[in-house]
């Protein structure tokens, strides 16, 4: 398993686990987290249940280290997205490989990363109602190493914040990023103008102190590559004149400005333009992708391409993302012919952009997988049951492993409270606990 580098993981490692937690034998009798490892298991020599949702631990890290060796080309940081695994034992793992702080959503997920450690956390998204912004503002009163980011984007929402924070006065102000949207999309000013009145508004509150501002260019996704990439870098080019209107009016705080944007289908583009803007005053382009750490079969290898075209040949020296999840399960009934169920569904697995893709084929007994024949597909789920159609030829049994690779992680981790890392093998080395 992965060395615990920078966070406090004991709550987790020293919880007790057993059978009533998915993907455990049901017979399992209470064991210490962190001894999981410890058990002889292997998730594909009957030791488990199936379904089972399985990280390759050597993936993980060999990720982890390209997306860092990665980012140092162009001397930008990486904030990555805490929703995709919500997992503190994977924040360790990214903060150990060079990570600036972990980005978050909601503040729940503000709370698990600062009840594990994590000193620098950047909320994308707007902090408007009652109890999400006195937490926040609480955590900030009492612990003075503790640094905050938020997103603004109206006059409404500054002053909604100033107000929480006079009421909780934090030891250090949260760092306010203003929005930059899109018309028709979602949070965000529309225009230059609205996010200088946001950005005027923030520099006038003494409990608040704007750091910076910020975009979203991940919902441009069409099947046009070549129009997408033209509409992020002018969707960056206004983010960047934004912030050079805001440096010349004077509103930043005495701190480095934030820049912040990249999802995980354009986080190249981001790193590359951002890092060419100057202001006076220095600052620190932060992206955020997530993604990067699991990658997948589906969206994120397809968007992948189109990085490993972008960026320059020598950076291919730092090898390319692979997937590190898969997710298996068993053939349980052929009820008919070109028809197998296997034993997940909906409950188990990503379903939200398209249906998993069959890779492997391990027949009962074997010691060895193989290669999925072309044609077999995932044509439909229920909850707990998946519909796997077979061509000619492929003639699965009772019994017999499917392995199938993801399209989008964030929607198969929130599926799993407790999650098997293994070795290359599939031995069972530790594993990684999720709080959603």
């Amino acid at each position: 398993m992965f060395t615990p580098a920078v966070l406090a993981l004991d709550p987790i490692l020293d919880s007790p686990v057993d059978g009533a937690s998915k993907g455990l034998p049901p017979d399992l009798k209470p064991i210490p987290f962190c001894s999981i490892g410890e058990q002889g298991w292997n998730a594909l020599s009957g030791d488990l249940p199936m379904p089972q949702a399985l990280l390759k631990r050597s993936v993980l890290e060999r990720n982890a280290r390209w997306m860092r060796d990665i980012l140092a080309e162009t001397g930008v940081a990486l904030a990555p997205h805490g929703k995709t695994t919500m997992s503190p034992q994977l924040f360790d793992l990214q903060l150990a490989n060079g990570s600036w702080g972990i980005t978050v959503a909601t503040a729940q997920q503000f709370e698990v990363c600062r009840r594990f450690g994590v000193k620098r956390i950047l909320v994308a998204n707007q902090l408007v109602d009652a109890a999400a912004m006195r937490s926040v503002l609480a955590a900030l009163a009492a612990d003075p190493a503790l640094e905050a980011f938020c997103l603004v984007d109206s006059v409404a929402g500054v002053r909604r914040l100033a107000e929480a924070a006079r009421a909780t006065p934090p030891q250090r102000p949260p760092g306010l990023l203003v929005e930059l949207g899109m018309v028709g999309r979602r949070t965000g000013c529309r225009t230059a103008a609205e996010a200088l009145e946001v950005a005027r508004a923030a520099a006038d509150e003494p409990g608040l102190a704007l750091r910076g501002v910020e975009g979203y260019e991940g919902l441009v996704i069409t099947n046009d590559a070549a129009a997408d990439e033209i509409a992020v870098t002018g969707f960056l080019d206004q983010l960047a004149a934004l912030a050079a209107e805001i440096d010349r009016a004077g509103l930043f705080a005495d701190d480095p400005v934030l820049l912040s944007a990249g999802g995980s289908a354009y986080y190249d583009i981001v790193a590359r333009n951002l890092a060419e803007v100057r202001l006076s005053r220095p600052t620190q382009v932060v992206v955020r992708s997530g993604c990067y750490l699991t990658h997948d079969s589906g969206q994120y290898t397809r968007l992948f391409e189109h990085i490993l075209r972008r960026i320059p040949a020598d950076w291919r020296r730092h090898g390319d993302l692979a997937p590190a999840l898969e997710v298996w399960s068993m053939v349980q009934s052929r009820p008919e012919p070109g028809l197998a169920i296997l034993t997940m569904g909906k409950r188990d697995v990503s379903y939200d952009i398209e249906l998993p893709i069959p890779t492997l084929w391990r027949p009962a007994g074997a010691a060895a997988s193989q290669a999925i024949p072309a044609g077999a597909v995932l044509n439909a789920m229920n909850d707990q049951h998946a519909y796997l159609k077979l061509p000619d030829g492929f003639d699965p049994q009772v019994g017999d492993l499917v392995c199938c690779g993801i399209s989008h992680p964030c929607t198969t981790f929130d599926k799993w409270q407790v999650m098997m890392v293994v070795e290359d093998d599939y031995r069972v080395s530790g594993a990684i606990r999720t709080f959603f």
